[in-house]
C-alpha cells in the first residue's frame, strides 16, 4: 500500500487465467460459429471498407470483430473481441 495525495492505493496483479480464443480471418465463419456455439456471432459486412466483420453480443452490448481480431471466451463463458496487438501482449500459448 502507498499514499497518493492522501488516498491509500493498493497494487494488484492480474490472476493467471487460461482462456480459449479463435482468430477471425474473414473466411472461417463456420469455425467461429462452432467456437461460439452458445452465443453465435452475427455475420455483417462493413460497407465503408468492404471488410467482413462479425457482431458479438457481449456483457457490455454488441461489439464488432474485424478480420484479424481474436474472439475470446471469458471465464464465465462470455465472448468478446480483442485486437491482435493487445492479444499478443496479453496472452501466450499454453500446451
Amino acid at each position: 500500500m502507498y499514499r497518493n495525495k492522501g488516498i491509500i492505493m493498493q497494487k494488484f496483479r492480474k490472476k493467471q487465467v487460461v482462456i480459449e480464443a479463435a482468430q477471425w480471418k474473414g473466411n472461417n465463419i463456420m469455425h467461429i460459429q462452432g467456437f461460439m456455439i452458445s452465443n453465435p456471432p452475427i455475420y455483417m459486412s462493413d460497407l465503408s471498407n468492404a471488410d467482413e466483420i462479425i457482431g458479438i453480443e457481449t456483457l457490455e452490448g454488441r461489439m464488432v470483430a474485424n478480420i484479424g481480431d481474436w474472439i475470446i471466451k471469458g471465464v464465465q463463458g462470455e465472448f468478446y473481441p480483442c485486437k491482435p496487438d493487445i492479444f499478443e501482449e496479453t496472452y501466450e500459448s499454453v500446451k
